[in-house]
């Protein structure tokens, strides 16, 4: 009588790997994707609020400011967001700072991989922006 051996052959193992390789090569760009998405929400919380504070020195100065630094709620400028992902820095739109304000969230780090949105803006006026091949529905 025939003992029956149990146990994987070298061929059920490589489809194995090649199925998981498969599934692999799918789902970590996908995870890429949504981890960069997930980290603008980063740079648009902080543009809110750099602007927030914009707005209240101009109710009391009549005026913008490009350096950040000159506001009471930050030492730097640039500003940094609060995970690091972007940094804030502010420029005249129009042909005055007195007029209009222009904030641009550059990416840093892991987040500067991001070419379907880049550099997110978002002015006084209240228009958003993007520099990256995404549309602004995309990125905001």
């Amino acid at each position: 009588m025939l003992k029956k051996e149990y146990g994987i052959t070298l061929i059920e193992l490589m489809i194995v790997v090649a199925i998981i390789a498969i599934i692999a090569s799918i789902a970590i760009p996908s995870y890429e994707g949504h981890v960069q998405k997930t980290r603008r929400s980063d740079g648009q919380a902080k543009l809110m609020e750099v602007m927030s504070n914009l707005e209240r020195h101009y109710s009391l100065n009549n005026t913008y400011v490009v350096n950040l630094s000159t506001l009471a709620a930050y030492t730097t400028n640039p500003v940094t967001s609060d995970e690091s992902y972007y940094q804030i820095s502010a420029e005249a739109c129009g042909s005055s700072i007195a007029n209009c304000v222009k904030l641009t969230a550059a990416p840093q780090g892991a987040q500067a991989n991001d070419t379907k949105c880049a550099s997110l803006t978002y002015d006084s006026r209240g228009e958003k922006g993007e520099t990256g091949s995404g549309s602004r529905n995309d990125c905001w």
